[in-house]
């Protein structure tokens, strides 16, 4: 979904192992994986409130969080059912 302004908005979920703290996922950078195996990198540029505001209990109690992304020009769009990867 585009974001009013600015990028993208990602409702992303965590599906295992460490969940990454909100600190790391400001400003890193994620790897976008299609089932069809298209990639795309896209950058976190800030978090929405529409799901509620982020907090890290919040993330770690429910593994759910809205992420605003910007994605490099030329790239596929992120699109349902994408796996991210990172941050780095």
């Amino acid at each position: 979904m585009n974001a009013p302004h600015t990028g993208q908005i990602l409702r992303v979920r965590h599906s295992g192992g460490k969940t990454p703290s909100l600190r790391e996922m400001k400003g890193a950078n994620l790897k976008a994986r299609s089932l069809e195996g298209v990639e795309a990198t896209v950058r976190v540029v800030a978090f929405s409130i529409i799901g509620g505001k982020p907090s890290e209990a919040r993330f770690n109690r429910t593994g759910r969080l809205d992420l605003v992304v910007h994605q490099e020009t030329g790239d596929t769009p992120v699109g349902l059912r994408w796996r991210l990867e990172g941050p780095s």
